[in-house]
């Protein structure tokens, strides 16, 4: 069970992240309330797992998830370019979360 809420909490951890950037300083409000929910909701599904999984390898999922989520959107939604070294490495950081969930 806390392997499934953390990786929930990596897919929020990328909405907030994305919402930040919409907000322009706190001054929309929509984006603002999105990013205050999913932060919440972010830290409590983090905080859940680390009861049970070890610290390093909870934060290092959440972090990748959540990173790997955003630059994905980014480049879908044609904010960032799309290359073919940053799909490597978005790939090589997806295999490096699995990787630590498979190594537990």
């Amino acid at each position: 069970m806390a392997w499934l809420v953390l990786v929930i909490s990596g897919v929020f951890e990328a909405v907030w992240a994305v919402a930040l950037g919409k907000t322009e300083g706190f001054t929309r409000v929509a984006p603002s309330i999105v990013f205050l929910l999913a932060i919440t909701a972010s830290m409590v599904g983090l905080a859940y797992a680390m009861r049970t999984l070890a610290i390093g390898t909870a934060y290092a999922v959440w972090v990748g998830i959540g990173a790997a989520l955003t630059v994905g959107f980014a480049m879908a939604t044609g904010d960032e370019a799309v290359t073919t070294i940053k799909v490597l490495l978005l790939l090589g950081l997806i295999g490096c979360v699995v990787g630590l969930k498979l190594a537990r």
